[in-house]
């Protein structure tokens, strides 16, 4: 019960916009996501060679509206629809904890999709050629009995508040390591290998 509190006020609090693509993502968006994501990754350790963090990186997946809408799509039924397919991409890296050195949580980074069938959203004004992705990441406590997918599906198991919470309703989908790519690993009960989709140019 309180669990289905949470996804339900998680819901009430994603973005309304009403500019939003009903497109469906194919497994090229999914590695195009993951490709952006690795280089913002690797261009901040490349600046910060000694950070401790370096080489902890351990899986990144899609998260929120774009997640649901790979898994499940959307359809646009109604004029200038404000829910459901499309407003941005929220993706998070997820870095094995270091021991007193938990990652400075509130680090997200706006970037680019660049152009696409997926358009751009006039609110967010000349600064994105295409639709903006958010890139977080979070530090978590990784079992050396578990895999980095069973340790993200136990840290959103376990969420009590803040983003996990947020994340935990709606799927989750792995874009990195590039072998599960596509693959849906949160709800528990829909874990899979995602929808088989051909690839759109």
């Amino acid at each position: 019960m309180h669990g289905h509190r949470r996804r339900v006020k998680a819901e009430k609090r994603l973005s309304h916009s009403k500019n939003r693509s009903f497109e469906r993502i194919t497994l090229d968006d999914l590695g195009h996501l993951a490709q952006l994501a690795l280089n913002d990754f690797k261009g901040f350790f490349a600046r910060n060679p000694e950070h401790p963090y370096k080489g902890q990186l351990r899986l990144i997946c899609l998260l929120q509206t774009a997640a649901k809408h790979f898994v499940d799509p959307d359809k646009c039924i109604e004029a200038e629809q404000r829910w459901g397919g499309v407003n941005d991409f929220d993706v998070c890296g997820f870095f094995q904890v270091v021991p007193g050195r938990r990652l400075f949580p509130q680090r997200k980074r706006k970037l680019d999709f660049g152009a696409s069938r997926f358009g751009r959203n006039p609110d967010e004004g000349e600064r994105f050629e295409g639709r903006r992705l958010d890139v977080m990441w979070r530090s978590i406590d990784m079992l050396k009995s578990e895999t980095p997918i069973e340790s993200v599906q136990r840290y959103l198991q376990d969420a009590r508040a803040g983003s996990p919470t947020y994340w935990s309703a709606k799927p989750v989908v792995v874009l990195w390591l590039g072998k599960d790519l596509g693959r849906v690993i949160w709800p528990l009960h829909h874990t899979s290998s995602g929808p088989v989709m051909s690839r759109v140019s």
